[in-house]
């Protein structure tokens, strides 16, 4: 079984799958315990980390939940609204009331249009899924600048690594702002040299973290990126 280390290859499981003895050891998503051995209940790659066993899924779709930071794009304007497309199953709808500016009726789309990317929080998801959005909290905003980098939903984890480690080197190799929204999309600000490298680092984390390892990956280029200076 991995141990969640770095350069550990990761074993792709299916539901029903013993995929190891559930002795001294805690059962994490996707993992259930029958006869004192943990049983895979969905396809993905199995991951241990700080003695829990969970399975990280093939494929995930993003469930909004209140808090969550997300990378929106405008998907229509309204006299009074904003509805955004936040990668989920239902778009998030932005009132002038919880915008950062203040917007008279009829006026909305003077302070965004369809295609503008923001930066916001879910501010609550009610028993119909609407999900409510705010862009009234620090550091949201609209962003004028940079580039969108999509990050499938159960990846996330993989790309900014424990406690933000995985993360914060790609910020210093490439000299960048990264901010990654819960809804599977990365904001990636400045030089255009940095926006490549982020965007291949990022992209490479996701399609061959499993078996690669997060530290080999960004070594591998950030020794290129020495090499080519």
């Amino acid at each position: 079984m991995s141990q969640g280390q770095a350069g550990a290859e990761q074993r792709l499981v299916t539901p029903g799958m013993a995929v190891g003895p559930s002795t001294g050891k805690r059962a994490g998503s996707g993992i259930i315990v029958a006869e004192e051995s943990f049983i895979a209940t969905q396809l993905g790659w199995l991951r241990e980390r700080n003695n829990t066993v969970s399975v990280d899924p093939i494929n995930a779709a993003y469930m909004p939940r209140s808090g969550d930071l997300v990378v929106g794009i405008v998907a229509e304007v309204r006299n009074n609204l904003w509805f955004m497309n936040i990668n989920g199953s239902f778009q998030g709808l932005l009132p002038m009331s919880l915008a950062p500016w203040k917007v008279e009726f009829g006026a909305a789309r003077q302070h965004m249009d369809v295609g503008d990317v923001v930066l916001a929080r879910v501010q609550e998801v009610d028993e119909c899924h609407n999900v409510v959005l705010t862009m009234k909290g620090v550091g949201l905003r609209r962003l004028n600048q940079g580039a969108v980098e999509s990050i499938p939903v159960q990846h996330i984890d993989r790309v900014r690594g424990e406690n933000n480690a995985i993360l914060q080197r790609m910020r210093d190799a490439c000299d960048c702002r990264i901010m990654i929204g819960e809804n599977g999309r990365a904001w990636i600000e400045g030089s255009s040299e940095g926006i490549a490298w982020a965007r291949k680092a990022i992209q490479q984390l996701v399609q061959e973290g499993h078996s690669k390892g997060f530290e080999s990956i960004l070594n591998e280029m950030e020794n290129k990126t020495k090499g080519d200076a």
